[in-house]
């Protein structure tokens, strides 16, 4: 059985007095692709967050890699440098280009020698179909573009896990596909281990191993990819999934 990269026992989120995620309890194995599926206000992106340090959260506790984490913010900061995360909102420097965008976490947070790192962007772009823009500012280029260089961003830390959130929710129809497809690649030729929030199903349906559905904050099914999209064991889950149009 694979090892587990990723372990959340009895994980307790709030805002002041309202209360985001109840009880949650999961793992994720080496090289496994999850999706994080469910209506909106579910929960998805508040507990995706809570596994980068970005939302803090009241009760449990997060293994990673062996270790139990120690949420604070020094040790976050190292834990994110192996938890890669790429954002619905791109969040790229406007007054940086491209490269300068990717080049900050090697050179700054790793200390990586320059030459080396960029010599590993340049590469990275390339797989991605955008070593053209590697001077170019995120001003010029497209949502779909600016995506694939938020993710290459991450990649270049070399990170052990990935964590994609919404990632194609702001593109336009015509541009998922290309960034959809570079997640597919690390799933299938990377063996990338990999936590996945969407709305799209059939992109949901193909890449993942295993499913977790939110309600309300709480997961109400855990199951097999296969087994969700086809014998959804709850019926909240079928009327989700008959919502959906895919």
């Amino acid at each position: 059985m694979a090892e587990k990269v990723l372990q959340v026992e009895h994980l307790e989120k709030s805002y002041q007095k309202k209360h985001v995620l109840h009880d949650i309890n999961f793992s994720v194995a080496q090289g496994e692709v999850v999706t994080l599926l469910g209506p909106s206000g579910s929960g998805k992106s508040t507990l995706i967050r809570c596994l980068n340090g970005l939302e803090v959260y009241q009760k449990g506790t997060i293994t990673f890699e062996g270790q139990k984490i120690i949420p604070t913010e020094k040790n976050w900061q190292q834990i994110r440098q192996k938890i890669g995360m790429v954002f619905q909102s791109y969040d790229l420097f406007p007054n940086l280009t491209v490269m300068d965008n990717i080049l900050l976490g090697p050179t700054k947070v790793q200390k990586k020698d320059k030459a080396t790192a960029r010599s590993e962007a340049l590469a990275l772009l390339k797989s991605v179909e955008l070593d053209d823009y590697a001077n170019a500012y995120p001003r010029e280029l497209s949502g779909g573009q600016k995506q694939r260089v938020a993710i290459v961003r991450a990649l270049a830390l070399h990170p052990d896990f990935m964590l994609f959130d919404e990632v194609t929710a702001s593109l336009d129809p015509e541009m998922v596909r290309g960034v959809l497809t570079i997640i597919e690649n690390l799933a299938n030729r990377d063996n990338m281990t990999m936590i996945v929030v969407t709305h799209e199903m059939n992109f949901a349906k193909q890449i993942a191993d295993r499913v977790l559905f939110l309600q309300d904050g709480r997961i109400l099914e855990q199951t097999p990819s296969e087994q969700f999209f086809t014998a959804p064991q709850t019926d909240r889950a079928k009327v989700f999934l008959d919502s959906m149009d895919f």
